[in-house]
């Protein structure tokens, strides 16, 4: 069955940097793009990156951009999420998630995905 686990959380201080790991199993990462998508307390889930079967990723958030980076490893079907200069407003509960082959135009539903980790916690204070 697919399954996806989140690892790599923690309580960090601002600018620094962390990385998560999504190990997948169930399928492969050659025919499924991935998305990440975090939930901080009392908001909506919201999508802000995807790496698709081929490869390619897209950003849906701003706010990540040049500071968050995916990528995989498809020999431990393992996809990560490199984060770095982090802000006390990138807190919030991380999940990673399984679509179809392609990232969806425009932004990241969470209808995009029927497939989710349990998420990890990651916190960004002083």
């Amino acid at each position: 069955q697919v399954q996806l686990v989140e690892s790599g959380g923690g309580l960090v201080q601002p600018g620094d940097s962390l990385r998560l790991s999504c190990a997948v199993s169930g399928f492969t990462l050659d025919n499924s793009a991935i998305g990440w998508f975090r939930q901080a307390p009392g908001k909506e889930r919201e999508g802000f990156l995807c790496l698709d079967s081929s490869g390619e990723s897209t950003y849906y958030l701003t706010s990540v951009k040049g500071r968050f980076t995916i990528s995989r490893d498809n020999a431990k079907n393992t996809v990560y999420l490199q984060m770095n200069s982090l802000k006390p407003e990138d807190t919030a509960v991380y999940y990673c998630a399984k679509g179809g082959p392609w990232c969806s135009s425009g932004s990241l539903p969470r209808a995009w995905s029927d497939y989710w980790g349990q998420g990890t916690q990651v916190t960004v204070s002083s």
